[in-house]
């Protein structure tokens, strides 16, 4: 089967989505660019995630085109590859309806903060409007909150869009900016919410470009 590693890396990621309750039912969608050719895997629209496999995964180019798969590819091909076409350093794109995500997005007017030292590596998280699944409009929004270095949006009554330099760095951006929504939410509704300063952050950001090794 052509494509084999980029659409068992999709796999991997969509069960371990799974397991953390990032993903449900047929909601979200996961995809990952091929090292050599300018071609991405991503899920496929409408499919149940359990029981998925290595050939339902579909694969498109960088324009959307649909090149292989039984099953059309994910309605949000678009936003996934307006970011490829943007961002040559990203590898693999990760969306999701992840509860905390949703209810945090929903502040249109507020970006998520770090509220400790690992979320520094995906801030400032920004909020974008909500827009059609599948749109244009949606897709140039990612591409401008994202920018030359982004790594994690939010999306308005929606969910989360998430970036990186492979599948694991992908996921971690997923993870840990659920991981600071539902911190934050909880913060707020304890009135406790005090997250790092932006120069605690910077700080932090410095230390972690010099010490990270992956």
């Amino acid at each position: 089967m052509k494509y084999e590693k980029i659409r068992k890396q999709v796999i991997e990621a969509v069960f371990e989505a799974q397991e953390q309750g990032l993903i449900k039912g047929t909601s979200g969608n996961i995809a990952v660019r091929d090292d050599r050719d300018d071609v991405i895997a991503i899920t496929p629209s409408g499919v149940p995630y359990k029981g998925m496999t290595e050939e339902d995964i579909a694969i498109v180019d960088l324009n959307g085109r649909w090149l292989e798969g039984r099953h059309r590819p994910s309605s949000e091909v678009p936003m996934h590859t307006a970011v490829y076409r943007a961002r040559p350093d990203v590898r693999a794109t990760v969306h999701t309806h992840a509860m905390f995500a949703v209810i945090m997005a929903m502040d249109e007017q507020r970006e998520l903060r770090p509220v400790t030292l690992p979320h520094c590596e995906f801030t400032p998280v920004p909020v974008v409007p909500f827009s059609l699944p599948g749109s244009e409009e949606g897709a140039q929004m990612m591409v401008e909150a994202l920018g030359a270095e982004g790594r994690a949006v939010l999306i308005r009554n929606h969910g989360m869009f998430c970036c990186g330099k492979n599948i694991r760095a992908a996921m971690e951006a997923t993870e840990y900016t659920e991981e600071m929504a539902k911190t934050t939410y909880y913060a707020r509704l304890l009135g406790t919410y005090k997250p790092l300063s932006e120069e605690e952050e910077r700080a932090v950001k410095a230390f972690l470009a010099e010490h990270m090794t992956v």
